[in-house]
């Protein structure tokens, strides 16, 4: 469902793929030309996989989402690839048990493409966007867990200061965490419209005029507090590294800053040697066990931030595993 003209229209939710591109580019070393198994951990509607699988016909798709809808969809979607797709229905965290569950015990590249998919935004009762009125819902999975309105009425003042100002950098943390318990004395929080109407209040208006829309920051950590974003990205990255082969390459794509720094620490440690400092050799097992593919994060051009305006956030990161561990 999106809004136009001012009334709710519904439609199949728009999906695409974010550098799709570059993604191809950056994987084809590592599944051309063979029998190989890519997981893609984020699956969402399943467009970087299609592409690829179109790509490779020899490849093997293992897709992994939290979202039920998501996965029905990507079915459909998927399905003229036959018997080379298996989809799992998990947190991305959960990798490493569902290679176990398909016997696998090695893959040939895993792609992450990280925050809220466009399914999750364009569906007006998921509760993801601000830009309507909805339940204050934000579940990734929405038969499991607390909901960002169980954050908002149940969280201490301190709590919720501690969510906003970690998993949204908002200066003004403490102000909302404060109104937002004051309000809830006199009615618990269900949809968006009443929070939104609540941070325009308590963000200055010096800072509403030049930091964006004054819910962003807020609604960016409730869905971070809510399905565990971060703390389930850094068991995945090291999951997901742990599961390649030599030649095997992991890309992630993430879209704020507070993932982007969890994946280049990640990439990084595994891009370095372990060698002592002093030591006048390098021995084998202190060499590298992946090279960097990347310099820094790459960044969608001009182009395609025009005509997908999701990608205009997007770092990308990729690693290629170069030897075993010792």
């Amino acid at each position: 469902m999106v809004w136009s003209g001012g009334r709710v229209v519904t439609t199949r939710p728009r999906h695409d793929p974010v550098l799709l591109a570059r993604v191809l580019e950056l994987l084809r070393p590592a599944l051309a030309d063979r029998p190989a198994v890519l997981v893609d951990a984020t699956l969402g509607l399943g467009g970087h996989s299609d592409a690829l699988l179109s790509e490779h016909p020899q490849l093997t798709l293992v897709g992994l989402d939290r979202d039920p809808n998501a996965l029905d969809m990507s079915r459909e979607r998927l399905s003229r690839h036959g018997d080379r797709v298996h989809l799992v229905h998990t947190v991305y965290d959960g990798l490493p048990d569902a290679l176990v569950d398909l016997g696998l015990s090695r893959v040939d590249a895993v792609l992450f493409d990280l925050g809220v998919s466009s399914m999750q935004l364009d569906v007006a009762d998921r509760g993801f966007a601000y830009a309507r009125d909805s339940p204050l819902d934000m579940r990734m999975d929405q038969t499991t867990g607390r909901t960002a309105a169980d954050v908002l009425n149940e969280y201490s003042a301190a709590d919720l200061a501690r969510v906003l100002r970690e998993y949204g950098e908002e200066r003004f943390a403490a102000r909302i965490a404060r109104a937002v318990v004051a309000e809830r004395e006199r009615e618990p929080f269900t949809t968006s419209a009443r929070l939104v109407e609540l941070l325009y209040a308590a963000v200055p208006a010096a800072s509403r005029r030049t930091g964006g829309h004054p819910a962003k920051r807020t609604f960016q950590a409730l869905r971070i507090e809510v399905n565990a974003e971060l703390d389930v990205l850094r068991r995945a990255i090291p999951a997901a590294l742990a599961a390649v082969s030599v030649g095997g390459r992991v890309v992630v794509e993430s879209y704020q800053s507070l993932e982007d720094r969890i994946v280049k620490r990640a990439l990084t440690e595994v891009a370095r040697s372990t060698a002592p400092p002093g030591l006048p050799v390098e021995l084998p097992q202190h060499a590298p066990r992946f090279r960097l593919l990347t310099r820094g994060a790459e960044l969608a051009d001009e182009t395609e931030t025009a005509a997908n305006p999701r990608a205009q956030s997007v770092r990308l990161r990729a690693a290629e595993r170069i030897r075993e561990a010792a």
